[in-house]
């Protein structure tokens, strides 16, 4: 099963060429293309986990969580395929060529948070994946933009892992999850962290992993499929509600999956806002802070993506695919419908994320 649909080889993507063929039949200037969702394993942090007892528990957590049936599929189909493209770079920038992607920005795989790791381990489990990543991008640094990953279960060392990462590492951010073992994102304990991000400028990917449903997902994937954008709208809502984002202006955060179910239902969230006092705890409304934001393609429909950037603004929606796992769209130069102008594929192709990770 091959779940990366190419147009065809040779590093041109297709749809957007096709599509945009002048009266003359020329075939204009190719597009930019930067992929800003991508994931990357290292296996030097699975050695350091391998005999812990949370590691250990994992499959059983797992089938709980998912189900028998979406495990057996993950072990039969979707991790083999995805594992090479995962650890080995060769076969990602083939893929790359064959989507006609010029650059990935690279980050941890989430099932690598591993936020259950106490002070000692936790430390060398980031140090070797932000080094491992650094190391990725150095060797191609025409192709691979890198976020790392911190301790966030311990927000003081993840406050100096975010600084060497970005001072010493020379990457972008790093990618978090929705949540870290039970605390939200805006809880008092993390400001550490926040503060951090927002001095050094930090791209922060919100990318969740797993959901706090529990039994009602465990059957279907919708665990991934509901649950996992479930995650990302209340963390976002989380981020507004509670002022975090007053008290930290500036901070660039990324959310993954186009920002889960909160920019299709914004309205609902302004409203609240409006009549519930309880809701009035930040500065502006909702909608100012999601303009604010960037958010990945991973919407999977035309009409969809179109919705957000309505929501949110040209500018704040960048390309992604979830390379290399099932729940990824491959073709996401089809979701830059031929109607759009050409500055609007340009920008959402390539332009903004060479804007937020100032590309060369």
């Amino acid at each position: 099963m091959n779940w990366l649909h190419f147009c065809g080889r040779g590093g041109s993507p297709c749809c957007p060429a096709d599509s945009e063929r002048s009266a003359g039949g020329s075939r204009p200037e190719r597009l930019f293309v930067v992929d800003v969702h991508c994931h990357v394993m290292t296996l030097a942090a699975e050695a350091l986990v391998a005999s812990h007892p949370m590691k250990l528990a994992e499959p059983a957590a797992m089938r709980e969580a998912m189900g028998d049936a979406s495990v057996a599929h993950n072990l039969k189909t979707m991790l083999p395929h995805a594992f090479p493209r995962l650890t080995q770079v060769s076969q990602r920038l083939d893929d790359m060529d064959a989507m006609g992607v010029d650059v990935q920005v690279i980050s941890p795989s989430p099932n690598q948070y591993y936020y259950w790791a106490e002070t000692a381990l936790a430390r060398e489990v980031v140090r070797v994946q932000n080094e491992g990543i650094a190391a990725l991008c150095a060797q191609h640094p025409g192709r691979l933009r890198g976020l790392g990953t911190v301790a966030l279960q311990h927000p003081e060392m993840a406050a100096e892992q975010l600084e060497y990462a970005i001072r010493v590492l020379g990457l972008e951010g790093v990618e978090i999850s929705t949540s870290v073992e039970g605390k939200e994102l805006d809880d008092p304990s993390l400001e550490p962290f926040w503060h951090a991000a927002a001095r050094l400028e930090a791209v922060v990917f919100v990318h969740p992993f797993g959901t706090t449903l529990g039994a009602r997902v465990a059957t279907h994937y919708l665990n991934n499929t509901i649950g996992q954008p479930l995650e990302t709208t209340l963390a976002l809502s989380r981020l507004i509600f509670s002022g975090l984002l007053d008290r930290h202006p500036g901070l660039r955060l990324l959310a993954a999956h186009g920002g889960g179910y909160l920019p299709t239902y914004l309205g609902r969230s302004e409203h609240a806002r409006k009549v519930r006092p309880e809701a009035q705890t930040m500065a502006r409304k909702p909608s100012e802070y999601l303009r604010e934001m960037y958010f990945d393609t991973v919407v999977y429909d035309s009409a969809a993506l179109r919705h957000l950037i309505e929501v949110v603004g040209v500018s704040q929606v960048l390309l992604g695919t979830d390379y290399p796992f099932d729940m990824g769209h491959y073709t996401p130069h089809e979701l830059v419908a031929p109607d759009w102008n050409a500055s609007e594929r340009a920008a959402v192709l390539g332009g903004n994320a060479r804007r937020l990770f100032d590309l060369p």
